[in-house]
C-alpha cells in the first residue's frame, strides 16, 4: 500500500504545471511575492456545486494542492506560521505530525522522502515563505522523523531556519511531537487518541482530529503498550481523558483496561474501517468537549478512498481552516452502504427555498484513478439540499410537489444508485 520510491526531482516538468491553480496557459504567469507560480493547462482542483476535488494521485503533490487552498500565501495574514515536513511512506511519523498543524504554527504538512526533497514541495515552501513561530525561537519548518541529512540541507539552502523531531520508533515519535507541541503552547492537553501503530485504516481517522485540535495521537500495539505512551500520559498525572480509535481487533480489550491506570477511557469504533470513521465522526464527548458530533446537516466531509490513506494524510490540514472537515473513508466507485446512509441521514432539507441552507459540502483528496467521476457525482448529490416536504426542487416558489417518494434529484428513498441495499458496498 505504501510502496513508493523517492528520488531527487520526482515531479516532472509537466506536473509542477499542474500545481498552480492557473488554468488559462495563455495568461502570464501571477507572482505571489514568494516565489514564483507556473501557468498549468490542466486543473489541480476539480469542483461541482457541493464537492471540491483534489486532483492528485501522489501524496506530494496532493499535499502541496491542499496547502495552495488553504494558505494563499499573498499577505502576511495568510502566510502559514511554520510547516511541517515528513515521509508519507512511514505513515505512523506522517499521521502524528498532524499535531503541529495547530496553532501557533498554523502551517501544511509537506512531504518528502527520506533523502531528498521533491522539486513540488521546495517550489511550495519558497511560495509559503513560512513567517516563523516566535513561541518556537523563529522555526520555519520542522522536520518529523527520520529524515536524512541531505533533506535538512535542501530545506535550509531556502534560508528557512528549521528543527528536528526525532525517534527510533512511532510510539517515541509521537511522545516527541506530544512534547514538542506543549512546549509551544505551555499546555499539556488532558485528552488523547490512542490509536493502533499497525493498522492505518483504523487510525488515520485521527489525523484530521489533532490537526484541528490540540489533542494528540499516541500508539499502542494491539495487545501491548511502548514504553513511550506510558511516559506520555504520565505527564497527565493519572488524569488523561483517552479515546482508543478503532475496534477489539485494532486495539484489545486487554490494552484498553491497561489504559485505565492513566485515566478515563472511551473507545470509539466501527466494526470495519467506513463505520469506524463514521462513529468517530458522530462522536462527541458532552464533559470535555472531545469530538466532531456531527449529526446533523450543515457540515463538511473529507473524502479519501480507503485503498489511498497516503492521501488522507495530505488532506489533513482540511480540519484545520475554512470549513472544518472529519474524515470519512470511500471507494473508488462510490460510497459503500454505511457511508451512503450517514451521508444521507445528515442531507440538508429546506421548509420553502433551498436558499435557507443549511449547505453540506466536501473535500475529495485523489484523481480520477484514485475515485471515479461517478463517485464524485454521487457524493455531490447525496449532499445537495432537498425539500424537507419531499417535492422536487423545482416545486419552491409555486411548482407542484414532486411524486410521493421522489427526491429533488429525482432518486428513490434509500439513495442513488441502490443505496439502499445492506451489507457491503452498494456499487
Amino acid at each position: 500500500m505504501f510502496q513508493h520510491t523517492w528520488k531527487a526531482g520526482i515531479v516532472s516538468a509537466a506536473l509542477l504545471l499542474t500545481l498552480t491553480g492557473c488554468f488559462d496557459s495563455n495568461k502570464p504567469a501571477a507572482s505571489t511575492g514568494g516565489g514564483s507560480t507556473v501557468v498549468g493547462s490542466s486543473a489541480p482542483w476539480i469542483a461541482s456545486k457541493n464537492t471540491t476535488r483534489i486532483n492528485a494521485d501522489q501524496p506530494e503533490e496532493a499535499a502541496v494542492i491542499v496547502s495552495q487552498t488553504l494558505w494563499m500565501a499573498t499577505e502576511e495574514g495568510n502566510r502559514p506560521g511554520g510547516v511541517i515536513i515528513a515521509d508519507p511512506q512511514d505513515w505512523q511519523t506522517a499521521l502524528v505530525s498532524a499535531n503541529l498543524i495547530h496553532h501557533p504554527n498554523d502551517g501544511p504538512v509537506l512531504f518528502a522522502g527520506p533523502d531528498s526533497v521533491p522539486d513540488v514541495t521546495l517550489q511550495e515552501l519558497k511560495r509559503l515563505r513560512p513567517k516563523g513561530v516566535d513561541s518556537n525561537n523563529g522555526v520555519q519548518v520542522m522536520l518529523v522523523g527520520n529524515l536524512g541529512e541531505n533533506v535538512e540541507v535542501q530545506i535550509k539552502a531556502l534560508g528557512y531556519k528549521t528543527d528536528r523531531i526525532e525517534g527510533g520508533s512511532a510510539p517515541a515519535i509521537a511522545k516527541e511531537i506530544d512534547a514538542y507541541y506543549a512546549e509551544l503552547t505551555k499546555e499539556i492537553p488532558k485528552s488523547v487518541i490512542v490509536g493502533s501503530m499497525d493498522s492505518a485504516e483504523y487510525t488515520m481517522p485521527a489525523v484530521n482530529w489533532i490537526a484541528h485540535m490540540p489533542e494528540p495521537l499516541l500508539y499502542v500495539k494491539k495487545d501491548n503498550i511502548p514504553q513511550e505512551t506510558i511516559d506520555a500520559l504520565n505527564t497527565r498525572g493519572g488524569g488523561a481523558n483517552i479515546y482508543i480509535l478503532g475496534p477489539e481487533g485494532a486495539v484489545s480489550a486487554k490494552v484498553e483496561e491497561q489504559l485505565g491506570q492513566y485515566g478515563k477511557v472511551v473507545r470509539i469504533a466501527g466494526d470495519d474501517p467506513y463505520e469506524n470513521a463514521i462513529a468517530f465522526a458522530k462522536f462527541k464527548d458532552p464533559e470535555t468537549g472531545f469530538g466532531w458530533g456531527i449529526d446533523s446537516p450543515g457540515h463538511n466531509f473529507s473524502f479519501a478512498a480507503k485503498a489511498s490513506p497516503e492521501l488522507a494524510l495530505a488532506a489533513a490540514p482540511f480540519s484545520h481552516l475554512g470549513k472544518h472537515a472529519p474524515l470519512l473513508w470511500t471507494d473508488k466507485k462510490g460510497m459503500p452502504d454505511s457511508v451512503m446512509a450517514y451521508v444521507m441521514s445528515i442531507q440538508p432539507k429546506y421548509k420553502e427555498s433551498p436558499v435557507e441552507g443549511p449547505f453540506n459540502h466536501a473535500w475529495l483528496t485523489g484523481s480520477k484513478g484514485e475515485l471515479s467521476e461517478a463517485a464524485q457525482g454521487e457524493i455531490d448529490a447525496m449532499l445537495e439540499i432537498v425539500s424537507e416536504s419531499g417535492a422536487g426542487h423545482g416545486a419552491h416558489g409555486g411548482g407542484q410537489p414532486a411524486e410521493e417518494g421522489q427526491s429533488s434529484s429525482g432518486a428513490q428513498e434509500g439513495g442513488s444508485g441502490g443505496g439502499g441495499e445492506s451489507g457491503g458496498s452498494h456499487h
